[in-house]
């Protein structure tokens, strides 16, 4: 059986907290699975927490909550310290700490809702997925 390696962008993990009934939720529930491996860096947890900051009059948990999910996913994700950088390299700046970890870690896919905003990161070898799509290939049932 094959372990994906993937880097989740921000966007997924703000809609997994925003609702219980979508993909991103369940693949935040999942997060633990054994089919696949999550990796971070430390400019991507400060990055989900400040989006989470951000969008916190949407998402309806408090801040304790909050805290133990992003606890519980730096105790069960790889972390990886990224020594290079190659910004600017994809349209949005803040995109391109998801591309340096991915390619750090030799991530299979980037997990986000913006494809389009990855343009170029094939170049790299790594590939995008919604998190549908990524739980399909995983054989999940949606």
């Amino acid at each position: 059986m094959e372990i994906y390696r993937i880097v989740i962008d921000t966007n997924v993990i703000v809609s997994a907290l925003k609702s219980k009934n979508g993909f991103s939720f369940k693949l935040l529930s999942i997060i633990d699975d054994k089919r696949f491996k999550v990796f971070i860096s430390v400019p991507v947890i400060l990055e989900y927490e400040d989006a989470i900051n951000r969008e916190k009059t949407r998402i309806k948990l408090n801040k304790n909550d909050i805290e133990t999910i992003l606890d519980y996913m730096c105790s069960i994700c790889e972390e990886r310290k990224i020594f290079y950088l190659w910004r600017p390299f994809l349209r949005d700046p803040k995109d391109d700490m998801f591309l340096e970890l991915a390619v750090e870690s030799e991530s299979d896919f980037i997990i986000t809702f913006n494809e389009k905003d990855f343009k170029g990161s094939e170049k790299f070898g790594i590939r995008t997925l919604t998190p549908k799509e990524f739980l399909k290939r995983i054989g999940e049932k949606i």
